[in-house]
């Protein structure tokens, strides 16, 4: 018994006797695959949320006790008021932080005058050719 892979979907692997893969199948048949839905943790009746593991019925109530402790501290996380969150600046009325950037030393002269004095490409290929034709003169 060797195992293959589907030739409709090129995933899934399958025996050499069968045809397609299960979820082939399934598409082929029109039979819509649903997926499980998982359950919340704390009542086990309503589906979860969406990268949660409780359901909004019971987030809601958590965060009703937790907001009961907290009636003490009157304050969110890091000390900001809960108030004061939409009273913040738009990102666009801030000014721009520019940092302080000490300049660096200008290159020195000489280093200018060796990337002058140095040939250019083209420059390159006629010292090249012409040493070439040099050389084919002497040869003669």
């Amino acid at each position: 018994m060797k195992l293959v892979k589907c030739p409709r979907c090129d995933l899934n692997y399958i025996r050499e006797d069968e045809k397609y893969c299960k979820i082939c199948l399934r598409e082929l048949k029109g039979e819509k695959h649903e997926d499980e839905v998982e359950l919340c943790s704390i009542c086990n009746e309503a589906p979860v949320l969406p990268g949660k593991d409780v359901c909004l019925f019971c987030l809601k109530e958590m965060s009703k006790s937790n907001s009961s402790d907290d009636s003490q501290a009157e304050s969110g996380p890091e000390g900001i008021e809960p108030d004061a969150i939409g009273d913040m600046d738009d990102v666009s009325t801030m000014d721009e932080i520019i940092p302080d950037v000490e300049e660096e030393d200008e290159i020195p002269s000489q280093e200018y005058g060796e990337i002058e004095n140095e040939l250019s490409l083209e420059d390159v290929r006629e010292d090249e050719e012409r040493r070439a034709d040099e050389d084919e003169e002497e040869e003669l």
